[in-house]
């Protein structure tokens, strides 16, 4: 989506308006398509979601409001948007009533950058990957926002360990980052481009086959902690029903939940977009099919990816979550920095021209490498096979009985 069509379409139907007024008029058209195709993203992703989960676990799913249930979406909106919109009598109001926005509006800016064509306006912030760190990191802010204004003490038990989750999986994240910004400025330096490394559109230009092929441990790195800044199966401790009611967003109702819902769903549709664009090549792909088109199923098939996990996957306990950041993500991202770096250096001090063949010889190395890294820090942290013990009854219940 180019600013400059929007431009020549407005100066055409309105002739004469100011140069900054055509600017701000093209921006707010295409951040309100921009938000209600998201908006309306989401809601059919919550009607797939539903109706998938539905048919894994043999049941039929929502089917009753229009053909196939998929008004579904709808009639939850209104449903929600009807009823009672309370606020706990000690809750902080004003933080209270801001928690479901400060998580909401980062989702939405995700997209701003995400490029959909190779002259994307945003989608060539030379910081484009910083600018999404930067505007994810503030859903641990929202959750404990939300928690800590309704003075629920399980909300609160909910959001202290959710942001202990978040924060922890943020580290593997961001590692997994930078070592997709090695490889991208290694081959755009390779290539002669002036884009960023640090552009989405430098990421994707780079991606002579996907970067998924080419660092296979950091796509795994990536898509696991990002399962778990996402609060998803089987990372959803922030919701653990069973203990915590509906966790951070215990005291919320109305159109105050029907937002926190919003955006749980549009995360894995944003999070798909990144992973795309990071690890799958983004807008590239068949010649003769538009690159919109192409980004759009890749982030289809990724977000089914999601559910089929969501659906399979039990949940984790806080403690195991906690260990797998620490204990085996961590190490992973930190071999995965270091053997990508040195792997580079190789082929790049040998000839300043990188072929093809050279970058599946990089791939072949770095799938032997990291199903080695995998298997020795399994040895070493998993869990060890252990024998059952055999139950010694006790004397006091009267579980030994003699024959006469």
């Amino acid at each position: 989506m180019n600013i400059n069509n929007f431009q020549n379409i407005i100066n055409s139907l309105i002739p004469g308006l100011p140069t900054w007024l055509v600017f701000i008029t093209s921006a707010i058209l295409i951040s309100f398509i921009v938000i209600n195709a998201v908006v309306i993203t989401g809601a059919l992703t919550v009607w797939l979601e539903r109706r998938l989960l539905a048919r894994i676990q043999s049941r039929l799913g929502p089917n009753r409001w229009g053909p196939f249930g998929l008004f579904t979406p709808v009639a939850d909106l209104i449903k929600m948007i009807g009823k009672e919109d309370t606020v706990p009598a000690t809750a902080d109001k004003k933080i209270f009533n801001l928690a479901p926005i400060v998580l909401l509006v980062p989702v939405l800016l995700v997209f701003a950058v995400i490029p959909m064509s190779n002259n994307s306006f945003l989608g060539q912030l030379n910081i484009g990957i910083l600018f999404i760190v930067g505007v994810t990191g503030f859903n641990t802010l929202a959750v404990f926002m939300a928690a800590w204004s309704s003075r629920n003490k399980y909300a609160l038990f909910g959001a202290m360990r959710g942001v202990a989750m978040l924060l922890s999986y943020e580290v593997p994240m961001a590692l997994s980052i930078i070592s997709i910004v090695l490889t991208t400025n290694f081959l755009l330096n390779i290539d002669g481009s002036n884009l960023s490394a640090l552009s989405l559109v430098g990421i994707v230009q780079a991606q002579k086959i996907p970067f998924f092929i080419l660092q296979p441990l950091g796509a795994l790195i990536f898509v696991t902690a990002a399962s778990a800044e996402m609060s998803r199966a089987p990372f959803d401790m922030i919701e653990s029903e069973s203990e915590l009611g509906a966790g951070y967003h215990t005291e919320y109702s109305g159109i105050k939940f029907a937002i926190f819902q919003l955006t749980e769903f549009l995360a894995p549709v944003a999070t798909a977009a990144i992973i795309s664009v990071m690890f799958a090549g983004g807008i590239k792909g068949l010649s003769f099919i538009p690159g919109s088109v192409i980004l759009v199923v890749k982030i289809f098939v990724i977000v089914l990816i999601f559910i089929w996990i969501r659906a399979t996957w039990p949940r984790l306990r806080v403690d195991q979550i906690m260990n797998f950041a620490w204990k085996f993500l961590l190490p992973l991202s930190v071999i995965n920095i270091f053997s990508q770096a040195i792997i580079l250096q190789i082929f790049y001090s040998s000839d300043s021209i990188i072929t093809i063949n050279e970058l599946w010889t990089i791939a072949f190395i770095n799938w032997i490498l990291a199903g080695i890294s995998i298997f020795l820090l399994a040895k070493l942290f998993g869990h060890k096979g252990r024998d059952k013990n055999i139950p010694i009854p006790s004397k006091l219940a009267n579980m030994e009985f003699t024959s006469e």
